[in-house]
């Protein structure tokens, strides 16, 4: 039997890329991550097929139209999109897909018949976020306006009970990573009993 794959989502700086770091110190043989599309060009020391599967705007649409993308979304004038051949690749590998992905994303997966688990990451709140994103140095005037109307969205999408399989409030990134670990660890430990069967 195939994992079903995992959703994490959560507003920018609210700590999702930390915690999918440490699920994969932890239990990396059991998991893998999609490899998204994108028309942007590689950044430094970015690699096709690793990073990300970098495409022609043509393709990218030729794609869409044809129905390979799970989602996609537009994002500073580039396209970006998950195909299900990514999340398939990685199921097929007998591991747990996982799908770092907005709220337009995830509302996109749901439509499909993709059987995944979902979870929210959001920050204690909106001013915990804020200065999270200034400590990045990053962010513009602009930019942070962006991201912090982007994650009231998110969280008050995140905070309806039925929108995800469970909800993490990042506030201590130990505790939080202890309840990402407890949710992924049955699907783990499933997989570890094929594993010593074999």
């Amino acid at each position: 039997m195939m994992p079903r794959p995992l959703v994490l989502c959560g507003p920018s700086g609210a700590g999702k890329s930390t915690l999918m770091k440490k699920l994969f110190d932890e239990f990396g043989s059991y998991l893998g991550f999609s490899v998204s599309h994108t028309t942007r060009s590689p950044r430094i020391g970015e690699e096709h097929g690793k990073h990300y599967y970098f495409v022609t705007v043509e393709e990218m649409e030729k794609a869409i139209d044809d129905k390979e993308f799970i989602e996609h979304a537009k994002y500073s004038g580039n396209l970006y999109g998950t195909s299900r051949k990514a999340v398939d690749d990685v199921l097929s590998n007998g591991k747990i897909c996982i799908l770092d992905i907005d709220l337009q994303g995830v509302q996109q997966v749901k439509e499909t018949d993709l059987q995944a688990y979902y979870v929210f990451i959001r920050p204690p709140s909106i001013e915990h976020l804020r200065e999270r994103l200034l400590a990045r140095g990053t962010e513009t005037e602009e930019s942070l306006k962006r991201r912090l109307d982007t994650a009231e969205k998110e969280m008050a999408y995140g905070e309806q009970e039925s929108n995800f399989d469970k909800v993490i409030v990042n506030d201590d990134l130990e505790r939080a990573y202890q309840e990402l670990k407890e949710f992924v660890q049955p699907a783990v430990q499933q997989m570890q009993k094929v594993d010593d069967t074999q």
